[in-house]
């Protein structure tokens, strides 16, 4: 695999740290977080992500820009977009561009009985049970108590370690460990442990 790939395959997604907040009626509210993210003290970033609550459903959209070099420049942009009702998922589309190229698209979505994930319009594999905590939420709600989330990336589900003081360890499927630090139940910053390249995701203020 080549290194631009590996670099690719490591970023997750960030929506992150409370920039500000708005309501637009007693039934929809709307919270709009920013972040940099930095490599070696550099920003090389940024990330907006927006919660959106209109009755029983929440829509999340994270929205990632990222220019680094890594053999050569590159550019990347992240989109996620993520739908809850009732507190359960029912569907996630992650898009990644490099260098405004289509990269990856991966929906995630609620059949009835079952999540069907597909990768480039492909049918990859099927989750049967609930996701009731998927990584974007990560970034707006600190994980008490959730010993695991759902990534939308890959498919798969990451352990969630608690170490104190407000802080947890995430392991992913490749057993990459990224350490996540909240304040007031946001997070304020991220450790993310690549294999690659490692970053720091830090909450504007």
């Amino acid at each position: 695999m080549s290194s631009i790939n590996q670099f690719i395959i490591i970023i997750i997604l960030f929506s992150l740290g409370p920039a500000g907040s708005n309501s637009e009626g007693i039934n929809h509210v709307k919270n709009t977080l920013l972040f940099d993210v930095l490599n070696n003290d550099k920003v090389i970033g940024s990330l907006k992500a927006t919660k959106t609550i209109s009755d029983s459903k929440v829509h999340y959209q994270s929205i990632t820009t990222i220019n680094t070099r890594v053999i050569k420049e590159i550019d990347i942009n992240y989109l996620y977009n993520v739908t809850y009702e009732n507190n359960k998922l029912k569907r996630a589309n992650v898009r990644i561009n490099v260098n405004d190229k289509p990269y990856v698209d991966i929906l995630t979505n609620w059949e009835i009985y079952y999540y069907q994930i597909s990768k480039n319009n492909i049918n990859e594999l099927v989750v049967e049970e609930d996701i009731n905590y998927a990584t974007i939420l990560l970034y707006f709600d600190e994980p008490i108590h959730i010993e695991r989330c759902y990534s939308e990336q890959d498919g798969s589900f990451n352990s969630i370690i608690p170490l104190g003081n407000h802080t947890y360890k995430k392991i992913n499927a490749k057993n990459h460990e990224n350490i996540y630090h909240y304040k007031n139940g946001f997070l304020k910053k991220a450790e993310i442990d690549g294999g690659l390249v490692k970053f720091d995701i830090v909450a504007q203020k």
